[in-house]
């Protein structure tokens, strides 16, 4: 039996978490879901889990107005932070992440949807687990809004279009704009369900498959890295409540 459980918000069907909760079942760690589009509550505490992933997802941090579970979510973010439990923010999580430490979500000169390298920043080496992987590799980005730093995090990431890609805050949170989650199948989810976004970009949709069964492999291998890594500090992180049955 899984010792240690985290609590995974899913905003849309097709952003699973993919690798991560493959991983973190893999270390003994079990995933939980919270799925707001079914409609699913936001839990008021992360109390009764050991850690909590937010993944991403079409809406904007600046529509708290149109989706109120997202203000749900940065008080829950603000809440794991300070209590010192691991947060994993992954593209609109990255996004929740930076917002709910003072960080400004604005949207991006132009969308960044398709395969890009990513480049690690020098800071990034004093980063328990992303100085084991490659400083350059390719991975899948699907956004269109950025983040400004946050006062006191450090930059882990970057590419040609975008400044902060990754970055981490305190022992435990990492935010991570890109898609390092992905498998060939939730390609396959994301394409189909965002067509109407592809097409407004001008995005290539049948490349960005076409493209994924040559970058998937490479890009997996450093995902379970880093997922193993933050696997390995939901293990340390203070225990939750153990609230549930």
């Amino acid at each position: 039996m899984p010792s240690r459980t985290v609590c995974a918000i899913q905003h849309i069907a097709c952003e699973t978490p993919g690798l991560i909760a493959e991983v973190l079942e893999a270390e003994g760690v079990a995933v939980e879901y919270v799925r707001p589009f079914l409609p699913e509550p936001v839990p008021p505490s992360l109390d009764p889990y050991d850690g909590l992933v937010v993944m991403g997802g079409p809406m904007g941090v600046y529509e708290q107005d149109r989706y109120p579970f997202l203000r749900d979510e940065i008080r829950l973010i603000q809440a794991a932070v300070r209590s010192g439990k691991p947060v994993l923010g992954v593209c609109l999580g990255s996004q929740l992440l930076a917002a709910a430490l003072g960080g400004s979500v604005t949207r991006g000169p132009r969308k960044e949807i398709g395969w890009f390298p990513v480049t690690l920043t020098p800071e990034a080496v004093h980063t328990a687990a992303w100085r084991t992987v490659p400083t350059r590799f390719t991975a899948l980005h699907w956004h269109g809004d950025v983040f400004t730093l946050p006062a006191g995090a450090v930059p882990l990431a970057s590419s040609d279009l975008t400044r902060h890609q990754a970055f981490a805050y305190g022992p435990a949170a990492w935010g991570v704009l890109f898609h390092l989650e992905v498998t060939e199948s939730t390609v396959a989810g994301m394409v189909s369900t965002f067509g109407d976004e592809l097409r407004e970009a001008a995005v290539d949709g049948q490349r960005i498959l076409a493209e994924a069964g040559r970058f998937v492999p490479g890009l997996g291998v450093v995902a379970r890295t880093l997922f193993g890594g933050w696997a390995e500090l939901v293990r340390q992180a203070p225990s939750g409540l153990k609230l549930r049955p």
